[in-house]
């Protein structure tokens, strides 16, 4: 497995080409691919140019985001899906194979049944479009309470839903998004993720501000190790000895650094999720360290 870098969670915004600098200052081996920015420069600038300073630079694309939610209108879902194809090849030329996507947990629109068959519908067509492409799709959740306020119908919000609807799924390029922070707000665990017989995606590590799980709000994500409410080493130790291979990813809440320079911030995810990588046992590749006798 390889630390992967998201300005988004970071509250830092910039092209990709500004994120080779502190990617590689900072001890990252891939980039978020934000695949519809990417695409609108290739379109001016033609791809060989718009990905020439990525390729130099070694650095991998670890995946990009549905750009649609999986619960939009009927309207926006269909001119979605058609940009989807597009996006798919593109991010397949470019070596990026994994994609992830979030199911909102509540909806205003519809009752929990006929939203998992809505689910199932569009998460079977979206995983055909990537499967052409050779791209994985890693399925998400949000456990945390303000999600779902205000909301007339609750969806999935914990592990055991979300396993029960990629099982009606049944594809076999859909595995799931290990998100550390959601998993720890839904009362489970990395344990339950890697038994429940759905491949990683991607993962996403962050910590907790001091808090009861129960409490969890998502403005208390913290970096990777900052507090050690949530068991980064052990994550990570246990990922890597399953093999997991992807991108890891510090996700804190970006007001986590509202009064912190840009460079500081890079710099400090990088500390941080080196820490917990070093803590684990594992080396510059991800893998268990070879102990010498």
């Amino acid at each position: 497995m390889f630390k992967c870098l998201s300005p988004g969670p970071l509250g830092v915004s910039g092209s990709f080409n500004d994120l080779i600098e502190p990617a590689l200052s900072y001890g990252f081996k891939g980039l978020e691919l934000e695949i519809g920015p990417f695409l609108e420069h290739a379109r001016r600038f033609g791809m060989p140019a718009a990905r020439r300073l990525i390729d130099s630079a070694k650095l991998r694309w670890g995946y990009f985001a549905l750009p649609f939610a999986l619960n939009a209108p009927a309207d926006v879902y269909a001119q979605a899906i058609g940009v989807l194809t597009e996006q798919a090849a593109a991010a397949a030329e470019l070596g990026c194979k994994r994609a992830v996507a979030t199911v909102a947990p509540a909806d205003d629109r519809q009752p929990m049944h006929q939203n998992f068959v809505q689910h199932q519908q569009r998460l079977s067509e979206v995983a055909r479009i990537l499967d052409v492409n050779g791209i994985e799709l890693g399925v998400g959740f949000l456990a945390t309470p303000e999600e779902r306020a205000g909301r007339a119908f609750e969806f999935i919000r914990n592990f055991d839903a979300l396993k029960l609807l990629l099982g009606m799924v049944g594809a076999k390029n859909v595995g799931i998004v290990v998100d550390l922070f959601e998993l720890w707000g839904a009362d489970s665990s990395v344990d339950a993720a890697l038994s429940s017989g759905f491949r990683p995606v991607v993962v996403f590590v962050a910590d907790a501000a001091e808090a009861a799980s129960g409490e969890a709000v998502q403005t208390l994500r913290m970096l990777p190790n900052e507090t050690g409410c949530i068991g980064t080493t052990e994550a990570l130790a246990a990922l890597a000895q399953s093999g997991f291979d992807g991108p890891v990813v510090p996700k804190p809440h970006p007001s986590r650094f509202k009064q912190t320079g840009r460079n500081a911030i890079f710099k400090l995810a990088g500390e941080k999720l080196d820490e917990a990588w070093k803590a684990a046992g594992l080396n510059a590749a991800g893998k268990p360290a070879t102990v010498k006798k």
